[in-house]
Formats: structure tokens, sequence, C-alpha cells
């Protein structure tokens, strides 16, 4: 099948609105627990990459360019794919004005313009838990992906499955939301299971949500409270959101 699923669904239209561009990264990334999540981000893509340099990596979905930014920077050769020229434009002038080279172009997660195992690795933050066919994403990710697809989404046993409910309910009574999606571990086990590929390491971020930390405000509250969740072992089932790396499998 060719071509977008549905140009009305939300993750379209919402990311085509230039003030949800503009305000994407201080809404996403601003304050200290922004910092911080995009800092561990940071710190978990790299971990799951490995060696950056010289590697192809395409980033689906790469909104303003945070993540293709940071890869380009380590010197990997880096394609960045996205729905929404409002958001590739943020992006464009990002790279311009750092004097990184980034393919950064119009495209969409379900039907990728690009041969089969052309990048050596592929990744999509923050996609599968908004977009249409989420299962028809992750197969053209295996697909384009020589090596190793990052993906990230909300866990069905933490308190986003409360959020994306809401959300919902919200959503289908015609208030403006983002109506997401929440998974179980083991469904995107399976996903990557019939594509191929195994599922390598998983980093799970927050027992409690992120919009509670926000609220506090406080970094360092944030840091010892979550580490005490952890020690408590609650991290392990509750965490999200949880990002994995999964590698292809000796054929």
């Amino acid at each position: 099948m060719n071509g977008r699923p549905d140009d009305t669904h939300y993750s379209y239209t919402l990311y085509a609105d230039p003030a949800t561009a503009r305000t994407f990264d201080e809404r996403r990334f601003g304050g200290p627990i922004g910092a911080l999540v995009a800092g561990t981000q940071a710190r978990v893509l790299a971990n799951m990459v490995g060696r950056v340099k010289d590697r192809s990596i395409l980033d689906v979905g790469t909104g303003t360019g945070r993540a293709a930014l940071l890869l380009a920077r380590g010197g990997a050769r880096v394609t960045g794919v996205d729905a929404s020229e409002q958001m590739l434009a943020i992006a464009r002038q990002r790279a311009v004005e750092e004097g990184l080279h980034v393919a950064f172009q119009s495209g969409d997660a379900h039907d990728l313009a690009f041969a089969d195992r052309a990048f050596d690795v592929a990744l999509s933050l923050r996609v599968l838990m908004h977009t249409p066919d989420w299962q028809r994403c992750i197969g053209e990710l295996c697909r384009v992906a020589d090596r190793l697809v990052i993906v990230d989404y909300p866990s069905a046993t933490s308190v986003a499955l409360i959020e994306s409910m809401t959300r919902r309910l919200l959503h289908a009574a015609g208030r403006a939301t983002e109506p997401y999606r929440v998974f179980r571990h083991r469904t995107i086990v399976d996903a990557f299971d019939r594509c191929g590929f195994r599922i390598r390491s998983v980093h799970r971020q927050f027992v409690l949500p992120i919009a509670l930390h926000k609220a506090m405000g406080s970094r360092r509250l944030t840091e010892a409270t979550e580490r005490l969740l952890d020690r408590a072992h609650l991290l392990n089932t509750f965490g999200s959101p949880v990002t994995l790396v999964a590698e292809r499998c000796a054929s």
C-alpha cells in the first residue's frame, strides 16, 4: 500500500500547524524536567546506536530535527524524514545555524522512499504512539534498516494509560487533543519478531508521569524520587516512556 493512511488524522493536521511547530521543542523540552528528558534521550540514543561516526542513520518523524542533529554532531550521515514541512523548516534552519549537514526531506513513516536495508540504523521517536498504522511503520523501519531499529512508546502498564484514555474520550467529544495510544511490551516485541528483529536492550525513564514532574519543577526532586521508585523495583514494571533498540536477526 502506498501513501498516507488518512490525511485528516490528527498526527498530520496538528503538526502541519506553524504554531505547533514553533512551540514544539519548548513544550517538550523546556524547563528543568524538559532538559532532563532531552539529556536522557541523548544518552540513551548514544548507548543504543554505539559508534556514530560515519554511520548512515535515518530519523523517521524527525520533527524539528533534535535527534538527527544530535547524531550529525557525532559524525553520522543522517537523513531526517517528516510529513510536516513546517517542522522540517525549523530542522533545516537549525542545521544551517550549527553548520551541520542533514538531509531533511518530506516523507511518510508508512511508506519510506528508500531501498531495503539502505541505512545502518533507523530510528523513530514519538511516532508509534500517534501514527494511524503503527505496525506498518515498524515494518517500514525494519525494511530500510540494515542492522538496528530504535523506537519509543508510552507503556500500557504505566500511568500513561490513564492519560491516553482521557485524551481519547476528549477527542471523541470534539476537543482538540492528541488521543495517543499506549503499548504492552509484548505487543512491540511480537511486531519486531515478525519482521525478523529481536530486542537487544530497553530503557524505561519515569515511574511518575512527566506532567507531574514538570508541575513539581525540580530536577533534583525528580531524580531523587525516581531513584527511590527504581530501588523499590517499580521502574521495570511501570516505567514510561520506553525506548528500545531491536537488532536484525542473522539470516
